[in-house]
């Protein structure tokens, strides 16, 4: 078991040394307690994937989104009927 030496600095007047060692498993576990799996690789790709198509779908819905979603102006070419004093009462 090979043991890591890192300094620490405290301050100006104080330096120490920190030795770091490999915390034991628990009771009842194996070495290999805490490693990485190859199921954990599988996974954290497949959620990659999963984001890659749902980052495509938002894209083709947000594309279909109007500019504007104020009401289309109404184009008319004849004089506008609320205006001047043509209206019956």
């Amino acid at each position: 078991m090979a043991v890591n030496a890192v300094l620490v600095e405290a301050g100006p007047v104080a330096t120490g040394a920190y030795i770091a060692q490999d915390p034991a498993p628990p009771p009842g576990k194996g070495p290999e307690f805490g490693e990485a799996s190859p199921l954990g690789l599988l996974v954290v790709i497949l959620l990659g994937i999963a984001v890659i198509f749902l980052i495509r779908s938002m894209t083709k819905h947000l594309k279909r989104v109007p500019a504007s979603f104020d009401p289309p102006e109404e184009k008319s070419d004849g004089p506008d009927e609320s205006e001047g004093s043509d209206a019956k009462a």
